[in-house]
């Protein structure tokens, strides 16, 4: 017999303890190795954790709705231990029957009177409250949104649904409607007829984010455009040796963001976040790259202290963390602590691009395709036309803090850094 102590995992380099929202598995059942054995909420995401063995779930140590420090042991697993006898089409089955009861309770649930609504399970996960406090939304008011969340948890998107619609309970009391309350109108749009996909786990995740981003911060873009001619040609000229030197791809990533590193230095006010009236103004620079996973779906790894690492350290750890997301091998602490970020629209085509603030930053740059263009430069004979490697710029930034003056202003240095690249440096 072997006794596997199951403890609740690292997080994140920052996360120091996790709630617990529900066990997949009940005592008796069988597990296997990387099977999801419960979810978990942080003050930053929901996640998913697999078992770290096989076997049968002998013990549950706590129950959903418990808050957990990081690296407590949370369940016993026997690895040597025999199976219940229910088989995984009966338990899947009957898991399908549970959740559809539930969601039909859920959707009555949302169709009573104001007044009638109160969630019966009270227990807001740290994402949920987080959200809350930065919305002044209190804990009687999270009580009547409608929770269509497992044993009728308050899921994230039942938040931002209800934040969306204006809040319709603000102002709602026990035995009393606000016929006044701002709702959205209910429109019975067509939206057409084809294939259902349901969207996955993360797509969700992004969805919420976005459309929390677009509620928080008043997005301002500003537009500029970089003659890349030297940059380019010394990339061209010095990749195959880089790649013979470091054996390591030169890619243009880790010249971008060399050049906004060295910008955010100048404007450090664009490197910041917002507690509610307050700045934070972030002591390191750690640039995140939007990067596309096999799936589609969008992921940000970050590189921290971009400002402080030299070309060959910076294109190898570009280079590993694109790999990573490819291969879906990223790890938490790969994604988080960004403190500006950089989305290179122009690897799908684009010319430009409008990107949604990536939460909690105040600011992100979209970098477009780089194009060859005849463009009219001065000489000391006079203008003359020439063909130039041009590419568009984009910045959108958080009105709250960032006005037109510091984004434009960090903009054009931004692309001033990039004009003025040194094509006489070594690599």
């Amino acid at each position: 017999m072997s006794r596997v102590e199951f403890k609740m995992p690292k997080l994140g380099e920052s996360i120091t303890e996790a709630a617990i929202i529900t066990w997949f598995k009940n005592p008796g059942d069988t597990i296997e190795e990387d099977e999801m054995l419960l979810e978990v909420a942080t003050d930053k995401v929901d996640s998913e954790v697999p078992s770290t063995v096989s076997g049968i779930v002998e013990e549950i140590l706590f129950e959903a709705n418990t808050v957990i420090k990081i690296g407590e042991v949370i369940a016993i697993i026997n690895s040597d231990g025999k199976s219940n006898g229910k088989s995984k089409t009966t338990k899947k089955k009957d898991k399908t029957q549970k959740q559809q009861a539930k969601t039909e309770k859920a959707l009555k649930r949302t169709k009573q009177p104001a007044s009638d609504l109160q969630n019966k399970n009270t227990f807001f996960s740290p994402l949920i409250v987080n959200i809350a406090k930065e919305q002044h939304i209190s804990y009687e008011e999270l009580a009547r949104i409608p929770a269509t969340g497992k044993d009728g948890r308050l899921r994230k998107s039942d938040l931002f649904q209800y934040i969306k619609e204006g809040r319709p309970f603000k102002l709602v009391q026990p035995g009393y409607h606000d016929a006044t309350a701002f709702r959205l109108p209910q429109l019975n749009l067509d939206k057409g007829k084809g294939k259902i996909v349901e969207m996955d786990r993360m797509r969700k995740m992004i969805a919420d984010h976005m459309v929390y981003s677009k509620h928080t911060s008043p997005h301002v873009t500003s537009y500029a455009e970089a003659d890349l001619t030297e940059l380019v040609k010394w990339r061209n000229a010095h990749k195959a040796a880089f790649s013979e030197a470091y054996n390591e791809k030169l890619t243009y990533t880790p010249l971008f963001v060399a050049a906004v590193s060295k910008a955010i230095e100048n404007f450090p006010m664009i490197n910041v976040s917002v507690d509610d009236d307050k700045i934070i103004v972030k002591e390191d620079i750690n640039i995140g790259i939007a990067t596309a996973l096999p799936n589609g779906n969008l992921i940000v790894p970050v590189i921290r202290n971009a400002n402080k690492k030299p070309l060959k350290e910076m294109a190898a750890e570009v280079n590993s963390l694109v790999e990573k997301a490819r291969t879906n091998t990223l790890k938490a602490d790969d994604i988080q602590g960004g403190t500006f970020t950089i989305s290179n629209v122009g690897t799908f085509g684009s010319l430009m691009g409008t990107p949604i603030i990536n939460q909690p930053e105040v600011a992100i740059l979209a970098l477009g395709s780089i194009k060859k263009r005849a463009e009219v430069l001065e000489s000391d004979s006079g203008d003359e036309i020439a063909i130039r490697h041009m590419m568009y710029l984009s910045l959108s930034f958080d009105h709250r803090v960032v006005d037109g003056h510091l984004g434009g202003s960090f903009l054009a240095q931004v692309a001033k850094n990039l004009e003025n690249f040194d094509s006489k440096q070594s690599i």
